[in-house]
C-alpha cells in the first residue's frame, strides 16, 4: 500500500513539476476521503536551501537517505547533465531494490536512468529532450510521443503538466478511480487522460537543401485540402517520381505521404481549438475527404478522437 512518497530534489529545483508531485501526494485532503501520505522531501543536504529560480528556495527536511524507505520515490525535472549526487542515486537504487515504486516527472528520468532503474525498460519524458536521453542511456527506449508510460516500478512522464496524469495514474491503480477523481476534482484538472495520449508537439516544415524542394513542402502546407499525389508533387518539384520520393524521405526523414497526414492532422487540431465548424467540415478542410477518414489518422497521431479532442481544448 502506497503510505510514504519522497520527493527527491536536485539542487536546481524545477518548481512546476515539483509542485505537481506536492499537490498530489504532499496535501492533506483527508477531509475528501482521500488517504494520507506521508511527504518526504529530500535534497543533497537535510535543513539546507535549494535553488527553485528568481529568488525562490525550496529547504528539505530529510537528506536523500530517506527516500530508501518510502513506498514511491518521485523525481522531479531536475539537470540533464548526467553529474548527480551519489547519494541520490544510491537511494533510488536502494527503494527499488525493496519494492518501491519511482515516479519521473519530464527530465526528471534522467536521474533515473542514471541509477539504472530504467536499463531494459521503456519510458517517457519530455519531447525536446528524448533523443539526449536516449544517447545518454542506450539501455533503455525513449518513448516521446506518449504522455506517459507505466514499465514495472517505474511510472515515467513527458513535460511538466504530464506529471499530473501519471501522479494521477498511480494513486488510481493504488486506491481506486473514486480516490483519484477526488484530488483531480480538487486540482480542477481532468481526472484520467491514458498515458498513451500523444504529447502535442508541432511539426514545422523542414530546412531543406533545395529552394525548390522547400518550395514543395510550402505549397503542400498551402493546399492540404487538395488532392495531392506523388506524382504531381515529383512533376511540381522537376523529378521523377522515384527520385522525389527518395529525395523527400532523405530530407524530411518520412515518405511524402507520412508527412502529408501529419500536415493535415496538425491542421485538423488547429481547426478544433479555434472554430466551431463541425468534423466533417474539418475533415475536408484539411483533405481527408471524410469524416471516418480523419477519426482514423487523427485518433492514430494524437491518441483521442477529434471530438474529445476538441472539448478537451475548448470544452465545447
Amino acid at each position: 500500500m502506497l503510505r510514504t512518497v519522497a520527493a527527491v530534489l536536485q539542487p536546481h529545483v524545477a518548481m512546476f513539476e515539483y509542485g505537481v508531485v506536492h499537490e498530489v501526494f504532499g496535501i492533506d485532503r483527508t477531509s475528501d476521503g482521500v488517504p494520507p501520505f506521508e511527504f518526504l522531501v529530500c535534497g543533497p543536504t537535510a535543513g539546507v536551501a535549494l535553488d527553485g529560480g528568481h529568488g525562490l528556495q525550496v529547504v528539505p527536511p530529510y537528506d536523500y537517505s530517506a527516500a530508501e524507505t518510502a513506498d514511491l520515490v518521485a523525481i522531479p525535472a531536475g539537470s540533464t547533465d548526467g553529474d548527480y549526487d551519489p547519494a541520490a542515486l544510491a537511494a533510488i537504487r536502494s527503494a527499488v531494490d525493496r519494492g518501491a515504486r519511482i515516479l519521473t516527472v519530464c527530465t526528471g528520468a534522467f536521474l533515473a536512468a542514471a541509477a539504472g532503474v530504467l536499463d531494459g525498460r521503456r519510458c517517457a519524458t519530455h519531447w525536446r529532450y528524448g533523443d539526449d536521453l536516449a544517447t545518454r542511456y542506450p539501455a533503455l527506449t525513449v518513448d516521446t510521443d506518449v504522455l506517459f508510460v507505466d514499465d514495472g516500478p517505474v511510472t515515467s512522464s513527458a513535460g511538466t503538466a504530464a506529471g499530473i496524469d501519471a501522479a494521477l495514474h498511480i494513486v488510481r491503480q493504488e486506491f481506486g478511480p473514486d480516490v483519484a477523481n477526488r484530488i483531480a476534482r480538487r486540482m480542477v484538472v481532468a481526472p484520467h487522460r491514458d498515458g498513451g495520449q500523444r504529447q502535442y508537439v508541432e511539426a514545422p516544415v523542414p530546412t531543406c537543401d533545395s529552394d525548390g524542394f522547400g518550395a514543395t513542402l510550402a505549397w503542400m502546407i498551402e493546399n492540404l485540402d487538395a488532392d495531392i499525389a506523388v506524382n504531381d508533387l515529383a512533376r511540381r518539384a522537376h523529378l521523377s517520381p522515384r527520385t522525389f520520393a527518395r529525395r523527400f524521405v532523405d530530407e524530411v526523414g518520412v515518405s511524402p505521404h507520412r508527412w502529408l497526414t501529419e500536415q493535415r492532422v496538425l491542421h485538423a487540431q488547429r481547426l478544433l481549438e479555434s472554430t466551431t465548424i463541425t468534423v466533417d467540415d474539418v475533415a475536408k478542410r484539411c483533405g481527408f475527404g471524410s469524416a471516418t477518414l480523419l477519426r482514423h489518422h487523427f485518433s492514430s497521431m494524437v491518441g483521442v478522437s477529434p471530438g474529445n479532442y476538441r472539448q478537451r481544448f475548448t470544452g465545447r
